[in-house]
């Protein structure tokens, strides 16, 4: 054999990629809720992804890592209920949820969820839902731990299709594993979270025949169109008035007769945003000027911004300079994801705001938190950087949606048509300004389902953000609430 046709085969194993590997971190622990002592296993780790080769058989495309909470002492864990977690971004991981509303810890906020001076630490979350569903927090391709594995493109994961595709076969291969296809299953997602439950409430039973019994949404966008001010889309300016008012009425931007009842506003701002300003806004040009002058005033009034202003808007309010806009007098900016917050820019005169304080004001008391739970806690151990919020957003695909807005409200109407046990719980946040309560309620209106369908839908509102479990109060109720949706929907 010639010293070339020996080389050969060395060069070909070099070219070779590990394969990759399944790592898992099992530890056991204790919490009391009520009273009650609950004993519980933790199960950190990853499941990869594989696809068919032809010419290989089952290639590897992604590593997901998950954590798994199983409650201790279950005499057949086979019907025990098991949800499944995640939340949006696109690009966040699962933390929020996890260490904010449903697992047995929590990150330690005060009782209106603005965080203390670092170190930042976790507690015993007295509000966890251990005792009445097993809980697995799932992070998407690039979100914490998970990855695409050496020589796969990250990117083919990042669009609506494949991101519902592997997260639903994740939950195929963990049910199938831990035997829990006999167990009633749940899901619950927030924000873009809410995208991709209803795109997995489709897609698993069309793929697997998995029928859930339960969907859990939390600050929802199912339908693009009601949040994206697009030139000729005056759907969200509709829709978002309700919250402009809310977020006016916390920092005291209203006439003392709105400041008085929060929910009687409310009532008063819907019943205007659906009926008048929605049929002036729908005039345009035509809209005759007393007519326009009469509802630029109403919005003054409504929002606590300037006729004047208003007026240079074309009566049409865009969220990022209401933002901006609301308390520029005293050199603030309120929040998007939770307009209870307020920030400073450098700029006060500009027309956005430089960044979101309500994210700000949270983010890193939960990436500490998270970051030392894993090792200490959960023993988990890993170089990687956990990506507690990767910025996917900025190119995430929605090719199946072209030349359209993206919505997936379709998708749970055909879920809810198939099965019809299928139970929807909605929680939405009054000071929430980027999935507003409103327009969640005008997706829910528009599902198309009749009225012993939309009896399978509950829908609930709190005084906090779209985070609205950071605040306790509201995270108190929350908790209440999901224990009878899951209690009602087994």
């Amino acid at each position: 054999m010639s010293e070339e046709e020996k080389a050969k085969p060395e060069e070909t194993k070099k070219d070779e990629k590990p394969e990759p590997k399944e790592l898992t971190s099992v530890t056991r622990h204790t919490i009391t809720v009520d009273g009650k002592q609950l004993a519980y296993t933790v199960t950190a780790g990853t499941i990869i992804l594989k696809e068919e080769d032809v010419e290989k058989g089952e290639k590897p495309k992604a590593t997901i890592f998950y954590i798994a909470y199983t409650l201790d002492g279950v005499d057949d864990p086979g019907q025990r209920p098991v949800t499944f977690s995640f939340n949006g971004g696109p690009g966040s991981s699962s933390v929020w949820l996890h260490l904010g509303l449903l697992g047995p810890k929590r990150v330690l906020l005060d009782d209106e969820g603005r965080p203390f001076p670092p170190p930042y630490r976790l507690v015993e979350n007295e509000y966890t839902l251990l005792e009445h569903t097993d809980l697995v927090f799932i992070d998407p391709v690039s979100t914490g731990y998970s990855r695409a594995v050496p020589g796969e493109k990250a990117d083919e994961f990042h669009n609506i299709k494949k991101d519902i595709e592997s997260v639903g076969e994740f939950i195929r291969l963990y049910t199938t594993r831990n035997q829990r296809w006999a167990s009633p299953k749940f899901l619950i997602g927030e924000s873009y979270g809410t995208t991709r439950a209803a795109g997995l409430s489709a897609f698993l039973h069309q793929q697997y025949g998995m029928f859930l019994n339960g969907i859990m949404l939390v600050s929802v966008v199912l339908d693009f169109q009601t949040i994206h001010f697009n030139a000729g889309n005056d759907i969200p300016y509709i829709l978002f008035l309700p919250t402009y008012t809310a977020t006016a009425w916390y920092h005291q931007r209203l006439d003392a007769e709105l400041q008085a009842d929060l929910h009687k506003t409310l009532s008063e701002v819907e019943a205007f945003a659906m009926n008048e300003y929605t049929l002036a806004l729908m005039q345009g040009a035509a809209l005759p000027e007393e007519q326009r002058a009469r509802v630029a005033a109403r919005l003054a009034r409504y929002t606590g911004l300037s006729e004047a202003y208003i007026n240079r808007t074309g009566l049409r309010i865009n969220i990022h300079r209401f933002c901006k806009e609301l308390l520029r007098e005293q050199g603030k900016t309120v929040g998007r994801i939770d307009s209870r917050f307020t920030g400073k820019d450098r700029d006060q005169a500009g027309e956005f705001y430089e960044f979101d304080p309500s994210m700000s004001a949270v983010q890193g008391a939960y990436t500490a938190a998270l970051n030392h739970y894993m090792r200490a806690e959960l023993k988990f151990e890993s170089d990687l950087a956990y990506a507690i919020l990767a910025p996917l957003y900025t190119k995430w695909g929605y090719d199946a949606y072209q030349n359209r807005y993206v919505n997936v409200a379709e998708d749970l109407r055909r879920a809810m048509a198939y099965n019809p046990y299928l139970k929807i719980f909605v929680a939405n946040g009054y000071f929430d300004l980027a999935t507003p309560y409103l327009a969640t309620r005008y997706t829910m209106n528009h599902l198309g389902l009749d009225g012993s369908y939309m009896d399978n839908v509950t829908m609930a509102d709190y005084p906090a953000g779209h985070m609205m479990y950071i605040h306790i109060p509201s995270l108190r109720q929350l908790h209440q609430d999901l224990v009878a949706f899951l209690q009602a929907a087994v």
